[in-house]
């Protein structure tokens, strides 16, 4: 996959967003957790960033750390310097049309218009439904953060939503990523005891150039496309498209809408973890 020009400007947008979250948890300790947190979110953090090296095209850098990624004729975009430029008005002048977005992902809430797996997750559909999830928690930590420097809540019909609530919700959807979930699996690679194994990764499932230095036809690829062997490259920091509605995952490669993992995936975790990292004092 080629990372895109606006790609990179959506991923710029999440981590400049993450960086506002860092700043104001440190500004407001009472949002810090000194407990510790099940999950080691920093760790997280530190391998969904490495996913997006493991993504680049072209000629690579020297301090290239996914070994396996070698040399491409490909650009990932890098070339055309974009810039992200931004004007943002008053929250207050959208907070109508928030509220009515936060109060469809409560669950229970009278307006709520979200489903949920049996075992808590956030569910749209089955192709690549965990780009829903990371962008939801992302969104959700955000406004919280708006809630508490506003001193204000949410109102669903007659129910109250606080910053916490949302902060909680958040948090749930990533814990349910990284492994609190029925079949106990991280959806991100390389992350606790048991993760996908068949990816739907050309650059993971296939040899990497050290130990298969010929080339590799594009039609060869499809042989081990239907192989039930593990990926040989370790993409690690990659999320998957997740389970679908009943929490089940075949782990199959063939199966891009749950086993393909994408920039989009990750750009909205990496400001959730950031935030959630910092929180329970792991930065």
């Amino acid at each position: 996959m080629v990372i895109s020009t606006s790609t990179l400007a959506i991923a710029l947008l999440f981590l400049t967003t993450t960086t506002s979250l860092f700043y104001y948890s440190h500004s407001y300790p009472h949002t810090r957790h000194p407990h510790i947190a099940k999950h080691n979110y920093k760790d997280a953090l530190t391998k969904s960033i490495l996913y997006y090296e493991g993504q680049r095209s072209g000629k690579l850098p020297p301090n290239q750390r996914v070994h396996w990624r070698k040399n491409s004729g490909l650009s990932d975009g890098s070339a055309m310097n974009a810039f992200l430029v931004q004007k943002v008005k008053s929250l207050h002048d959208y907070k109508g049309h928030a509220d009515n977005f936060i109060c469809s992902l409560i669950p229970g809430a009278p307006f709520s218009s979200s489903q949920f797996t049996p075992g808590g997750l956030l569910y749209k559909m089955d192709d690549t439904n965990m780009q829903y999830v990371t962008s939801a928690s992302f969104l959700l930590l955000t406004y919280a953060k708006y809630l508490t420097s506003a001193h204000t809540t949410v109102k669903c019909g007659g129910i109250t939503v606080t910053a916490k609530k949302l902060r909680t919700i958040a948090k749930k959807q990533v814990d349910y990523l990284l492994g609190d979930n029925p079949l106990k699996m991280s959806y991100m690679v390389g992350y606790g005891p048991k993760y996908p194994q068949r990816i739907h990764h050309r650059g993971s499932s296939l040899p990497s150039v050290a130990s298969h230095p010929a080339k590799i036809q594009c039609h060869d690829g499809f042989s081990v496309m239907k192989s039930q062997s593990p990926n040989p490259n370790i993409h690690v920091g990659a999320v998957v498209g997740g389970p679908d509605q009943h929490d089940r995952f075949p782990d199959q490669r063939s199966d891009y809408e749950q086993s393909e993992p994408s920039t989009y995936i990750n750009a909205p975790l990496v400001g959730a973890l950031g935030y959630l990292a910092h929180s329970f004092g792991q930065l």
